[in-house]
């Protein structure tokens, strides 16, 4: 565990060394069916280094249970 989290802040202090690097994020709206069509079209089109896809993953009562879904994706994407 301490080793993950070690290098998890010296990966955070290289990506954030040097002040003129510049973060976009973008957020696609998603489907369960559709949401490996709409991100790999995304991904081709976009000019930039993608630094992080993150779900946002909303919970959701169904009649078997409880569940969750994801609602939309972030990604964070440098530009030089």
């Amino acid at each position: 565990m301490f080793c993950l989290f070690a290098l998890y802040i010296y990966n955070t202090r290289t990506l954030f060394k040097g002040g003129n690097m510049k973060y976009i994020v973008h957020r696609i709206d998603v489907k369960g069916d559709d949401m490996q069509a709409k991100l790999e079209q995304f991904i081709n089109k976009i000019s930039g280094e993608i630094i992080a896809i993150i779900p946002n993953v909303k919970p959701t009562f169904q009649l078997m249970g409880a569940t969750a879904k994801v609602d939309h994706l972030l990604i964070v994407v440098k530009v030089s």
